[in-house]
């Protein structure tokens, strides 16, 4: 299927477009963030042609397409979508705080990737000219090199590294909603060229300003978590002047006050701060990589590659570039290069010696596409899926990793890594790159052979997922009121079902109640709706009045947190209905059944005048 019927699919599959509150998308993998992620029918999304595998990690649901596929379909989703909803949809609650702290820094850095592969790319290729080996072969010398040539690729390779402030602002404050072009200009303030630059500074080659006697002030080329939060800060500041500052004068004052006021809390406060830890952490990771007898580069060989799998791996470029910025060489890059190509030495193994033809399907332009650095379909596709593979993997990135320690290896340049990573060692460094990374895949590839891959393990991949057996249940009243069937549903949305079958309450007062036992699987800041997965298997949305997410929560007390376990009758929230009114909006309660297609006969039993507590609506397999 072409990228536009592969889009639609997709949508179909996650829910539809209303299920949709964000699309976003890495190098190979498309993020969803959904408002329900019960509606998600992972099975089907899986089916589809050019699909690697899927999973649910950080509050988003990614699909794993590969590179290229997965920037077009992320077009034609976003036409399905709307681009608009898109950047102005409500943000879905899930997780924990950690979570979403971790999903919050990889969308800011997701943007910014392509540019720092293209800049190691540069590197290695820059790298290559200067070379006195490679060029001997050519009969030339360093001398030989042209001057104006070197400074045109000291220009590809310095210029994302200089300027990286300004697009770490630029990218916080478009993904906190505030306004980009400003986040690029305070970032450009952070390394203009009026401040001491941070590689002079750090060489003894300048000294900082200082300011009040005591406060050190530089550039900050090379530097992340000075601009990251002070975008964060300088974003939430925009937007609230955005609320308080007068329409007729806000395109004067709110970009005036934001620029000046972040400006000085990044040069004066949030700048020297970050900046000493950023240093610490720093000193920190090179003296557990530093350990002695190769047992840094063994942990972080075989450990670091759990990062990817919760979604954190993206918090390490800033460790990189530092090191860059520091004395010129990445000493993670050929540690974690070693867990990559031992990911594509696990994965190798599964293809030839598995038995479906589903996985050998998968896993074989998965282990070419780890060697090229890219190890989500490997990983995610196949080799976390049957688990021991996975544990090979680790264990081989952990040899690896501990020779590339014992020997010293350090790259010139960051973001690419296997194959392409060669480029980062044309050097005397290039055998030993070669050797360590055998190593890693040959022993993925024997521990997977002889430990990774049996006969159970084919029969369960080769296996259908069991079905699950809904008992029969009953839906109750969530309030007193009115009980309506979906086709009087003042939103053609729910009168016709597209989420699921469902039944309206038109309350007299705004206490809602649980509909059945259960636990909370999703809120919203907005908090007009609550999603409950009942003790039988029953999937419920409650969408409490109609567009009142534009009321941004104000008509509601707290609700529930995820994961909270409710009981029929409990009550939930309540709904200030003469506010909701006020402002113009339907008070009309919804309960929908989002997984109706587990289900043989769903019918409402009851309208008219209603109790909470009420028997009514009956779900039968």
């Amino acid at each position: 299927m072409n990228d536009q019927e592969l889009a639609k699919q997709i949508v179909k599959h996650v829910g539809g477009k209303e299920n949709i509150s964000q699309v976003r998308h890495c190098a190979t993998r498309l993020r969803l963030i959904v408002r329900n992620k019960d509606l998600i029918e992972t099975d089907q999304v899986e089916n589809l042609d050019d699909v690697k595998g899927s999973f649910f990690n950080s509050g988003q649901y990614q699909i794993i397409l590969g590179t290229g596929l997965v920037n077009r379909v992320y077009d034609e989703t976003l036409k399905i979508v709307g681009e608009d909803n898109n950047e102005n949809a409500e943000e879905v609650v899930y997780g924990n705080k950690f979570q979403r702290a971790i999903r919050m820094f990889s969308d800011v850095f997701v943007p910014i990737i392509p540019v720092l592969v293209a800049t190691g790319l540069f590197m290695g290729l820059r790298g290559l000219r200067t070379q006195e080996t490679i060029l001997k072969l050519f009969g030339l010398t360093t001398k030989s090199i042209p001057s104006n040539l070197l400074l045109f690729t000291q220009i590809l390779t310095d210029t994302a590294f200089a300027f990286l402030p300004a697009l770490v602002c630029w990218s916080t404050f478009k993904n906190f909603g505030g306004s980009p072009v400003i986040g690029i200009v305070l970032g450009l303030m952070l390394v203009n060229p009026a401040l001491p630059s941070a590689y002079d500074v750090g060489s003894g080659a300048a000294k900082p300003l200082m300011f009040f006697g005591f406060l050190k002030v530089s550039g900050y080329q090379g530097s992340v978590l000075p601009a990251f939060v002070t975008g964060i800060v300088g974003a939430h500041f925009e937007k609230w002047l955005r609320h308080h500052i007068p329409d007729a004068i806000d395109l004067i004052i709110t970009p005036f006050l934001t620029l000046l006021v972040s400006i000085i809390l990044a040069l004066f406060g949030i700048g020297p701060l970050l900046h000493a830890v950023e240093t610490f952490v720093l000193w920190l990771v090179e003296n557990i990589l530093f350990l002695p007898m190769g047992i840094g580069g063994f942990l972080y060989g075989c450990f670091g590659q759990l990062l990817g799998i919760f979604g954190i791996h993206h918090i390490l470029n800033f460790l990189e570039i530092s090191m860059l910025a520091k004395d010129g060489w990445n000493y993670l890059n050929p540690i974690g290069t070693c867990g990559n190509v031992a990911q594509a030495g696990a994965v190798l193994a599964v293809a030839i010696k598995i038995k479906n033809n589903k996985t050998k399907q998968v896993a074989y332009p998965s282990a070419l596409s780890a060697l090229l650095g890219i190890t989500e379909p490997a990983v995610f596709g196949v080799n976390l899926r049957l688990v021991k593979p996975f544990i090979a993997a680790m264990i081989g990135g952990g040899v690896g990793g501990f020779f590339a320690s014992i020997f010293h290896l350090k790259a010139t340049g960051m973001s690419i890594t296997g194959i392409p990573g060669t480029l980062l060692y044309l050097n005397s460094q290039l055998p030993i790159y070669i050797l360590v990374n055998v190593i890693a895949f040959a022993v993925a590839f024997a521990i997977t052979w002889f430990f990774g891959v049996k006969n159970e393990e084919e029969k369960e991949a080769e296996a259908p997922a069991p079905v699950i057996e809904n008992e029969s249940e009953a839906l109750y009243a969530i309030a007193d009121g009115e009980a309506i069937v979906a086709a009087d549903i003042e939103d053609p949305t729910f009168a016709d079902g597209l989420l699921g079958p469902c039944f309206g309450i038109r309350p007299t007062n705004g206490n809602v109640y649980a509909p059945a036992d259960g636990v909370i699987t999703l809120t919203v800041p907005t908090k007009h709706a609550i999603g409950i997965t009942t003790s039988n298997g029953a999937e419920i949305l409650l969408h409490l009045g109609l567009d009142t997410v534009k009321m941004e929560g104000k008509c509601f007390q707290d609700q529930l947190q995820v994961g909270a376990h409710v009981k029929k009758g409990d009550l939930l929230t309540t709904m200030d209905l003469d506010m909701v009114k006020k402002a113009g909006y339907s008070i009309t309660m919804i309960t929908i059944v989002t997984n109706g297609q587990n289900y043989d006969d769903i019918h409402q039993i009851k309208t008219g005048e209603i109790k909470a507590g009420d028997e009514v609506m009956a779900l039968k397999k």
